[in-house]
């Protein structure tokens, strides 16, 4: 049982939590203007990690036999017979579970809205089956965090803040996704799968995300001059910036060598970088 929950965290990589858990955290910051009470900072954070595990094991159960045909994915948990199908549907449930009791002890609107968000990030896992644009609705299911967290603070969206820092997230998103499937472009087409990469090749589809991620850069703009904030915010951005270009320099049409340092590491540090400059701008200055 031990091993095969260990085996299971592995699998849904529970460490790239940190992709989202950060724009979370800043949406509720951002809302509090400053540190919001521990008690309500917890169930945000315990219904991030249940939506997020639910999310990835559903997406493991789903492609499985998908993944067994794919020579980058044939040795995950489930084709790889470490894990079986029916463990990894418990572990869903669990999990799906845990998000709802999150949701119910934050406030009644979070507990109203809870099952659009997990139903939003359980349909992802089906949607490169009918269309190219399954990067959008993955950026849309990420996109659900910051205005999440600022509803559990302040029980509505009072303000247009929240809502450009979902947008920021879903474009960050589906242009990080764009660039990931490029691995995958010659297997998608072979099982009848749907990508941009796919549809438009490999050297458009790398434009379509820098322009994704040009869009990200305005609407992380925009919400630096809406919140208020000052110069660290500032830094924030401009790192932010800095990110975005160094990822799309190293990712190149003729060579996606390194494409997971693109993925993992840079995009890992925009979501840190962003909540880190914001919340010392806001605890310093206010």
């Amino acid at each position: 049982m031990w091993h095969s929950l260990k085996t299971t965290l592995e699998m849904i990589k529970i460490e790239h939590t940190l992709f989202a858990l950060p724009f979370a955290l800043l949406g509720a910051v951002l809302a509090a203007r400053g540190l919001p009470e521990w008690r309500t900072l917890f169930w945000i954070v315990v219904a991030m990690v249940g939506a997020r595990s639910a999310a990835m094991a559903f997406n493991r159960l789903a492609d499985r036999e998908i993944d067994a045909r794919n020579p980058r994915t044939k040795m995950r948990a489930i084709p790889a017979g470490l894990l079986t199908p029916r463990f990894v549907a418990l572990f869903t449930l669990v999990s799906a579970m845990l998000f709802f009791l999150a949701a119910s002890q934050l406030n009644r609107l979070t507990l109203l809205l809870s099952p659009v968000a997990l139903g939003s990030v359980l349909l992802y896992s089906y949607t490169k089956r009918f269309t190219a644009l399954s990067h959008i609705v993955l950026g849309w299911c990420l996109a659900i965090a910051p205005t999440g967290a600022w509803i559990a603070v302040r029980g509505t969206i009072d303000s247009p803040t929240p809502l450009l820092l979902s947008l920021a997230v879903l474009l960050w998103t589906a242009g990080f996704d764009i660039l990931y499937a490029c691995q995958d472009r010659d297997f998608d087409l072979a099982a009848g799968l749907h990508s941009i990469p796919g549809r438009f090749g490999i050297g458009r589809a790398l434009w379509i995300a820098r322009t994704l991620h040009l869009f990200m850069f305005a609407a992380l703009v925009a919400v630096y001059f809406l919140t208020g904030l000052h110069w660290i915010g500032l830094a924030g951005v401009a790192a932010t910036g800095a990110l975005l270009v160094y990822q799309h320099s190293i990712v190149r049409a003729e060579d996606l060598s390194r494409l997971d340092m693109a993925f993992f590491t840079t995009n890992a540090w925009v979501s840190v970088i962003l909540f880190a400059t914001a919340a010392a701008d806001i605890f310093l200055f206010e």
